[in-house]
């Protein structure tokens, strides 16, 4: 979670008999409205439509999403659901009082036939009379295909996006979670959204997964499978899946919740936090099953420059291990084999990496109570508050990392920020030590459509031989003999990339998406991710040489297809 964005309140400004007087009324108000319904000669109750009044808006649910109009820069709105006289649900939004710039849909699917009341703070919005049913999220019919979405990259459907958060496999499904303003496109409201793909090309978005509580808004966290059932949360055949997360409410504490249908529902630990205040603005738990001593591992961000790891038997009680210097917040920790497969058949070929938000790490060696840095601090910038995911199944065995793509602009659109796309890690042995390289994974591959190859082909000044590509989305690999050229580089709607040369030669490898391009150096011993936005009228991709004449030695473009589906509506389950 980025510390620019941690000042924050789940009620900001609102005193305790404020928010009580609030929920009181919405209550005795939806009581008032059942008590005056019309009978039938029967007797049956007859159901009114949703009825709007002052501060309140209530139906009985009979569709999946209640749809709600945004206006970007809209007074800020607190709302308050109420069912079955008890609040199951509140944030903050930009209630739209006219026309919306967008929808968000709210999943009420959990209070179907129920009276659901939403109860609005402060003077009386306009905007709550616009509040509607649906089983389509309203106004999706571009769905995916907006001007300005990322195509290869994963977004929310609608809202703010951050920090990948609980990166964890099981029985086929890669689970990508996120914080996520569900209801916005600036960070607000901290949820775990959660994707889910069975390729790491084609996500699919569900039901929001953890929400704020009594205890914080939901800030990052990691997932595991708890297959030795140390948690006793296990309830049928499948393994349980755990969160855990930092409840950010005051201080800041760690939680747990859990899943035993294979990601589909949630349920929290009913004695949360498992971890009370630490240090600090303690945050960002990163968990791993260290199978020698048969004990989770956390690492944990404190305060300053200060991680901590702590130990526990079944992921509720925790020691603390030892503290370790590095960086600031979004810890991971995880091991790999030097120079070999994932699964290193020697433990004098595993090491163990940590690794903070920045990108920078440190390489080292785990003997399941104390972590010894042999290398490091490093830098490898790539993305932000990088995770890799858990529990990769041992023929597979890759380790496969995602970041959060921060800083894109997206003017007019019903969402913000974006995904890396997923890459293979691995470490290598180099002159200067163990170093990471990365990857993007071969699922790509999945999405080539039109290839163009060229070979042995001199590359003029003025010349560009990408002049007939018109398309916006690309894979493309390269190798490129700058010879007497002062300078390579493509440019790719307006925005250039210098390539640099080693050893006489440029080998490249570049996806290029709508709006962000990440580019790997010589097999990903060097890669960099940025968003950019289309300059209007410029051509979609170019390839020069500057100051004298290159040799393209090989060049394949793949053109590529876009991952998303044809427009649909809403979270799925």
């Amino acid at each position: 979670m980025h510390h620019a964005f941690r000042a924050t309140a789940r009620w900001p400004g609102k005193s305790a008999a404020f928010r009580a007087a609030i929920v009181l009324a919405a209550l005795v108000l939806a009581a008032m409205a059942a008590a005056g319904r019309d009978k039938t000669a029967t007797g049956a109750s007859k159901e009114p439509g949703p009825a709007a009044s002052g501060q309140t808006w209530e139906a009985v649910i009979q569709k999946r999403l209640l749809n709600l109009p945004v206006k970007n820069g809209a007074a800020k709105r607190h709302l308050t659901l109420s069912a079955d006289g008890r609040v199951v649900e509140q944030f903050d939004i930009e209630l739209a009082d006219g026309r919306p710039d967008f929808w968000v849909g709210l999943d009420v699917a959990a209070w179907h036939g129920k009276r659901l009341v939403v109860a609005a703070a402060g003077t009386a919005p306009p905007g709550l009379a616009a509040v509607r049913q649906g089983d389509a999220l309203e106004g999706a019919e571009d769905l995916y295909q907006e001007k300005l979405r990322p195509q290869f990259h994963f977004s929310a459907q609608r809202g703010w996006l951050n920090d990948p958060n609980g990166l964890v496999y099981y029985k086929g499904d890669y689970h990508l979670f996120f914080q996520h303003n569900p209801f916005g496109i600036q960070w607000d409201n901290m949820t775990w959204g959660h994707a889910v793909s069975q390729d790491l090309v084609h996500w699919q978005q569900w039901a929001d997964a953890i929400k704020p509580d009594r205890l914080g808004t939901i800030f990052s966290g990691s997932a595991v499978v708890d297959r030795n059932g140390t948690s006793g949360f296990q309830s049928g055949a499948d393994s349980t899946i755990v969160c855990i997360y930092t409840s950010a409410g005051n201080p800041f504490a760690q939680s747990l919740a859990y899943s035993n249908d294979r990601g589909r529902t949630w349920a929290k630990y009913a004695h949360n936090p498992v971890l009370p205040h630490v240090a600090g603005s303690n945050r960002d738990p990163k968990v791993v099953w260290h199978a020698p001593s048969k004990t989770w591992i956390m690492a944990l961000y404190l305060d300053g420059d200060h991680y901590g790891l702590f130990a526990s038997p079944d992921l509720k009680r925790w020691t603390h291990l030892h503290d370790v210097t590095l960086g600031q917040e979004c810890p991971d920790f995880f091991a790999m084999a030097l120079d070999g497969h994932p699964q290193a058949s020697t433990r004098q070929d595993l090491r163990w990496l940590l690794t903070a938000a920045d990108g920078r790490y440190l390489v080292g060696r785990f003997d399941g109570c104390k972590f010894t840095p042999e290398a490091g601090p490093l830098s490898s910038p790539f993305g932000y508050a990088v995770q890799t995911y858990s529990d990769i199944p041992p023929e597979d065995g890759r380790r496969i990392q995602i970041g959060w793509l921060r800083g894109g602009k997206y003017p007019g659109m019903p969402f913000n920020q974006q995904m890396t796309f997923p890459c293979e890690l691995t470490l290598r042995k180099t002159p200067e030590g163990p170093r990471l390289w990365r990857m993007p994974v071969k699922e790509i591959e999945l999405l080539r459509a039109k290839t163009h190859a060229w070979s042995d082909v001199p590359l003029r000044p003025g010349e560009n031989p990408l002049a007939a590509m018109k398309h916006d989305l690309y894979d493309i690999e390269a190798e490129i003999a700058p010879g007497g050229a002062r300078e390579v580089g493509f440019c790719i709607f307006g925005t250039e990339v210098k390539l640099p040369a080693s050893d006489g030669r440029i080998k490249l490898r570049m996806l290029v998406d709508r709006t962000s391009i990440e580019w790997f150096l010589n097999d990903g011993q060097e890669s960099h991710a940025f968003c950019y936005l289309p300059a209007v009228g410029s051509k979609p991709l170019e390839l020069c040489a500057k100051g004298g004449e290159a040799r393209i030695v090989t060049l394949m473009v793949y053109e590529l297809r876009s991952a998303w589906p044809s427009p649909a509506g809403g979270p799925a389950r």
